[in-house]
């Protein structure tokens, strides 16, 4: 009986929804040869992540394998799919492959990183295959809101998976491929043992809409309105920013772009050939001449981010450019959870300016790039799976696609990140649980999410921070009293004397106190002096804060 297996171990999206990264491996356990779907980034937050740039998938246990590792394969140009690629691939140092799209982003993202952009190499959708050892892959062209994406017919030794990617079925998508049901339903027609397919929208019951619905709605939204326009979306949705962009032209508007995101995006679509009829735009610095009636903007920042053209223009100006009563903000997006606090303080910043916001909660404005429920079921119909393995969800995504599947009398199998699943055989079963996590880039330098950086972080800002100083002879007696500096606390505690006397006051009587073991023993000594700090910051302040306590000892 061969000891061969097929196996499946998603490393980040399955339980989540971003930082994608799942391995497929086939050979003699413990000798497998593995490919790589995707290496993906989500994005962090102040409360959880303060400071932090980008979260990446922990890839510790695929590095102990590198040497097994024939290819990495990218679906597609979003930042959950594609952001890592540029910061993880020195540790994998695997041949990159991805559509022509997908492929200039990655070399540009190789290139910032100083990695060999030649690594990547730009694959023609099906049929053509790459040979990566076991594996034979080729891209299958599906839509989705951004252009070029591919879902993977990944053929193995035990059979064909088909992983989706993040798919919509969408018959119109404005720009890129409309989902073609008769590619799909060939390459299924060999059969197929597994479907890996995107979960986000399970929950949603009511069919997709098509990307081509909301820019007769767009139009109309730009044509009524006076003052200056601003639109923001995600930059990656090209089909968008066209569909935004003709509005405004349509409008008798110039349009700007704003936010080198989406410079960036709607450059390399039009280098790559995505784009050949994207109306001309203005440089800012010609907008800002223009009678606001006659400009539209479009602007990055569709999810609140600080660094965005959007959050600049609600602080005040952005190269520039000024909103102003009477101006109009379209949000032509949806708000990703987790993100509305920002989101919205845009909002009330744009309010108080007297200009008129525009969101999607009629759904006018915005569709999702994700298959709704029906959708799903109609995947899981043409594609006729022995088995559906949900990803790209939180738990309960995963888990009700899992039902869902049930519903078609389809096996669903539920693998969130760190469950290795063995395909082969008569049914899946888990083999091995991996420990999953996540790596922080902290400004130039990656770090584990449990080595305590940010953790010592988020305390000193819900704590405050002093710094306690003290000097001792060489002869162990201290040479005047301690002294404080306070960071994040207030100045006066509940006494009304300030802070620091008091601190400095108790700190000296604990070392008068002291005896000549206690000075003379560093530990000792830094434990009392932390000890008191703390005692003395609640009795004032209601809070214990960090404390760093400096000896300096002359010799």
């Amino acid at each position: 009986m061969s000891n061969e297996r097929l196996i499946y171990l998603p490393l980040g999206g399955a339980g989540e929804i971003g930082m994608n990264c799942y391995v497929y491996g086939y050979g003699p356990e413990g000798a497998e040869r593995y490919i790589v779907v995707d290496l993906g980034v989500t994005f962090p937050d102040m409360d959880t992540t303060p400071g932090v740039d980008l979260i990446f998938p922990d890839i510790a246990w695929l590095v102990e394998r590198a040497d097994r590792i024939d290819g990495i394969f990218i679906t597609h140009a979003h930042e959950d799919h594609v952001g890592a690629v540029g910061h993880l691939w020195h540790r994998l140092r695997a041949p990159v492959y991805a559509r022509a799209f997908t492929g200039a982003l990655a070399r540009l993202k190789m290139e910032e990183r100083g990695q060999d952009a030649e690594q990547v190499n730009v694959v023609s959708p099906w049929p053509e295959t790459v040979k990566a050892g076991p594996f034979s892959v080729g891209f299958l062209p599906v839509s989705h809101s951004i252009p070029e994406s591919a879902g993977l017919v990944i053929d193995t030794p035990e059979g064909r998976v088909i992983h989706t990617g993040d798919f919509k079925i969408d018959p119109a998508p404005v720009v890129g491929e409309a989902f073609d049901f008769d590619l799909w339903s060939d390459v299924s027609k060999p059969g197929v043992l597994a479907l890996v397919c995107d979960s986000t929208n399970v929950f949603s019951h009511h069919a997709g809409r098509s990307e081509s619905m909301v820019g007769p709605e767009i139009e109309r939204l730009v044509q009524a309105q006076q003052g200056m326009v601003v639109a923001t979306t995600f930059a990656s949705n090209i089909a968008r920013v066209k569909t935004l962009a003709e509005a405004g032209k349509r409008a008798g508007r110039s349009v700007c772009l704003l936010g080198r995101a989406m410079r960036r995006m709607v450059e390399t679509a039009v280098e790559t050939g995505i784009l050949t009829d994207f109306p001309s735009t203005i440089p800012p610095e010609d907008a800002t001449q223009l009678p606001r009636d006659n400009l539209m903007l479009i602007v990055t920042g569709s999810q609140g981010e600080r660094r965005a053209a959007s959050a600049q223009l609600a602080r005040g100006k952005y190269l520039g450019l000024k909103m102003a009563e009477g101006d109009t903000f379209l949000f032509s997006s949806k708000t990703i959870p987790g993100n509305e606090r920002g989101v919205i303080s845009i909002m009330n910043a744009f309010s108080e300016m007297g200009v008129d916001v525009v969101d999607d909660n009629g759904g006018l404005y915005h569709v999702s790039g994700h298959a709704n429920r029906p959708d799903l079921e109609t995947m899981h119909k043409l594609v006729k799976p022995k088995y559906v393995v949900p990803m790209h969800g939180e738990h309960r995504h995963l888990r009700e696609h899992v039902k869902l599947a049930a519903e078609s009398g389809i096996t669903g199998v539920l693998a969130p990140n760190g469950t290795c699943i063995s395909l082969s055989g008569e049914a899946p079963q888990v083999v091995e649980y991996v420990d999953t996590g996540r790596v922080y880039l902290d400004g130039a330098v990656q770090i584990g999410a449990l080595d305590g950086v940010v953790r010592d972080r988020i305390r000193m800002a819900l704590n405050g921070h002093v710094v306690v100083t003290m000097i001792v002879d060489e002869d162990d007696v201290p040479l005047g009293d301690p002294w404080v500096e306070l960071m994040g606390l207030p100045e006066t505690g509940r006494s009304r004397a300030p802070v620091v006397d008091v601190l400095e006051e108790d700190l000296s009587q604990f070392v008068n106190r002291a005896g000549r073991k206690t000075i003379a023993d560093d530990e000792k000594l830094e434990d009392g002096l932390r000890r008191i700090v703390r005692q003395s910051a609640n009795d004032e302040l209601g809070r214990k804060p960090e404390v760093t306590v400096v000896i300096s000892r002359l010799s």
